[in-house]
């Protein structure tokens, strides 16, 4: 079962946070994940994914304007209709944006018809609602975080795809 994860990174902060999902994501027995940056997106991995999780760094308190422009035009010609979906950001600082940001991700994923998931309080700590947000400089102080948010994705698109 494929999970992709595209994301825009331009000081390499929400690329090093995709890693961490992958790495989450390969806890779920039969998972493979793959993440592309926006100019790099394996369009045919995305159409046989089971999953898509759209990452975005925050600037002026929400996402990246590759993001969006991506958004419009992606998922529809992806087939990502009736696929689970998910977002995570990053951001400079506490209430810099990242949780707007995830919920703008998120209205465009279920525009394209994709169901979205985060686990939210279903599963306990950590209680990760939308998605998670790393913020920097500590990024790393998030890395189980992005883990748990990857396995728990891999784990839902496993049961949705059987």
């Amino acid at each position: 079962m494929k999970i992709a994860i595209v994301y825009d990174s331009v000081t390499g902060n929400t690329a090093k946070m995709a890693e961490y999902i992958m790495e989450g994501a390969a806890r779920v027995e039969g998972a493979e994940a793959r993440a592309f940056p926006l100019d790099g997106v394996d369009e045919e991995y995305v159409k046989e994914s089971a999953a898509l999780i759209v990452g975005t760094p925050t600037y002026h308190g929400t996402l990246t304007a590759r993001v969006k422009a991506w958004l419009e035009g992606g998922p529809g010609k992806l087939n990502a209709a009736g696929k689970l979906g998910g977002a995570y950001a990053t951001a400079g600082y506490i209430h810099g944006g990242g949780d707007l940001a995830i919920q703008c991700v998120l209205t465009h994923l279920m525009v394209a018809g994709m169901m979205t998931y985060s686990g939210g309080s279903a599963k306990g700590a950590p209680v990760i609602h939308l998605g998670p947000v790393a913020i920097a400089p500590n990024l790393d102080e998030f890395a189980d975080l992005f883990r748990i948010y990857g396995e728990r994705m891999a784990a839902q698109a496993a049961r949705i795809s059987a």
